[in-house]
């Protein structure tokens, strides 16, 4: 189960654009964030084709079979479940834990803690006499772990402590938001990454609004929020080459289409927002009183909204209650860059 260290090794020397994000992405030592969401086990013969009908990514990509060896293949994939109608219902990161073809397919899933039930419900619903087990991990800490300046070499670090990390990997969504870190309950974080500091959960949600990463049902509706609009393209999460999922229809006709007018994207606000009052989805408009899109979540003066590409390099407001609240929209820097025409 546990992951070897010359797994980890090998992802920090063949991404270099990371490994230079974490010698130098930020202030001080790495920081762990204690993630307050929910991993699932999905353990069993036909657990990568039990997932690949339900999720928006290729899941055969992370099972050892005729492809490539298992050095070669992620540790990590995002995607989403979407309803028939092809919208979100839960982000997940899946984490692959077997490590040869011969060992039976193990997938760790990462969710929203809040709808571990229904996740689990989800699954199990379309299981049928497929041989898959499901079944909470609750002996298991999720950590987000954001280098710093001073941060050393976390592969190297790995090799020390493996007993405790059974999953350290880049995040799969993008490089800015560093590394996804799985260990038992209790264990030391110091001793996984000398030197690191636990962080606030606070400053990691504010590191995630600053990027436009969205996570979890605040972020990401279920029932309400669309694959493309939420940039889950952007964020590796989508094959649009694989088979047939739930809510394909939808997604992968707007793909060809190529039109998408909306997207999640980071907002500044000229004050901090007051806390646990603003209505969920309530609107943003242009200073003429057009409406531009909706506020999704946030806290301080930073935020994620879904806006109107149209109207990202206007004026905008946040309507609360008569009153109104200026921001600023930006493009996250991480996002691709338009081909020169």
């Amino acid at each position: 189960m546990l992951v070897r260290a010359g797994a980890a090794a090998a992802a920090a020397t063949t991404l270099p654009g990371l490994r230079r994000l974490w010698r130098g992405g930020g202030s001080g030592a790495a920081a762990c964030f204690p993630l307050g969401r929910a991993l699932v086990d999905v353990r069993g013969a036909e657990a990568a084709p039990f997932l690949q009908g339900l999720l928006t990514n290729d899941v055969t990509r992370l099972v050892a079979g005729d492809g490539p060896p298992a050095a070669a293949l992620p540790r990590a994939l995002y995607a989403h479940a979407l309803n028939v109608q092809g919208r979100c219902l839960y982000d997940v990161i899946l984490y692959r834990l077997h490590e040869s073809p011969e060992e039976e397919p193990h997938i760790l899933l990462e969710c929203d803690s809040g709808v571990l039930d229904a996740i689990q419900k989800h699954l199990k619903l379309y299981k049928i006499r497929r041989k898959v087990n499901i079944a909470p991990c609750l002996d298991l800490s999720l950590w987000a772990v954001v280098p710093g300046e001073r941060a050393g070499d976390i592969a190297r670090s790995l090799t020390k402590c493996a007993d405790q990390a059974l999953i350290l990997t880049p995040d799969p969504r993008t490089e800015v938001m560093g590394w996804r870190l799985i260990t038992k309950k209790g264990a030391n974080l110091s001793e996984i990454i000398p030197g690191s500091r636990i962080g606030n959960i606070q400053d990691y949600h504010r590191h995630r609004y600053k990027q436009g990463v969205p996570e979890g049902v605040k972020d990401l509706p279920p029932g309400v929020a669309l694959p493309l609009e939420s940039n889950l393209a952007y964020m590796n999460g989508i094959s649009f080459t694989k088979g047939c999922y739930i809510g394909q229809e939808l997604t992968a006709r707007t793909h060809h289409m190529g039109v998408i007018r909306k997207r999640l994207l980071p907002v500044h606000f000229s004050a901090p927002l007051p806390k646990d009052s603003i209505p969920e989805g309530a609107e943003i408009s242009t200073e003429s009183g057009k409406s531009a899109g909706k506020f999704r979540a946030g806290g301080g003066e930073l935020g994620i909204a879904l806006l109107r590409l149209a109207n990202v390099n206007e004026p905008l407001c946040l309507n609360l209650a008569g009153d109104k609240v200026k921001l600023t929209a930006s493009i996250p820097e991480w996002w691709p860059k338009p081909a020169s025409k």
